[in-house]
């Protein structure tokens, strides 16, 4: 894998960030507080398609909510292990409340921290509009790792890790 990765922007790099990431439930989104010091809390992801928007339930008093209105600019990562994907997106975040929205994103699992459910006055929605991408999409075999780890103590030389590409999400 490189650490400098070229940028892309056609629709078949934008299609494979949202498959890398349509079956992740949780990221960790990081916000910035008025001191400068970013914080991250896991966040389930609401939606079935990617409209190149991203939308995240949260209760309207947590504190990133006051950090977004300050600074709307946030990181959001996701990783699944088991097939060696991570994706780190940035973008720009706003406060939406909306009923209709709420209703419509709204799955019964959100109740363990909604109880109210879908009426709660306190649920707000975080929109995210991507920006930028990255992704590292690597070989998931035990058979390869083993070659890679093999490679590296044998030779001093990194293996191929996979593809790893700077995505603009912006249309």
């Amino acid at each position: 894998m490189t650490d400098i990765a070229k940028p892309v922007s056609d629709k078949e790099a934008r299609d494979k960030v949202w498959e890398m990431i349509k079956d992740i439930r949780i990221a960790l989104m990081v916000t910035q507080d008025e001191n400068g010091r970013l914080y991250g809390r896991p966040m389930a992801a609401h939606q079935e398609k990617f409209d190149n928007t991203l939308w995240f339930f949260t209760d309207k008093n947590s504190p990133k909510m006051q950090e977004i209105a300050k600074n709307p600019h946030v990181l959001l990562s996701y990783s699944d292990p088991s097939a060696q994907n991570y994706v780190s997106i940035n973008g720009t975040a706003r406060i939406v409340n909306d009923e209709v929205l709420i209703r419509e994103y709204w799955s019964e699992h959100l109740r363990t921290w909604f109880p109210k459910g879908k009426g709660d006055p306190n649920i707000g929605l975080i929109c995210v509009t991507p920006e930028q991408a990255e992704y590292w999409d690597s070989p998931s075999s035990t058979f390869l790792y083993a070659y890679g780890y093999a490679k590296a103590v044998l030779t001093g030389e990194r293996p191929e890790g996979g593809e790893n590409e700077k995505v603009n999400l912006q249309r």
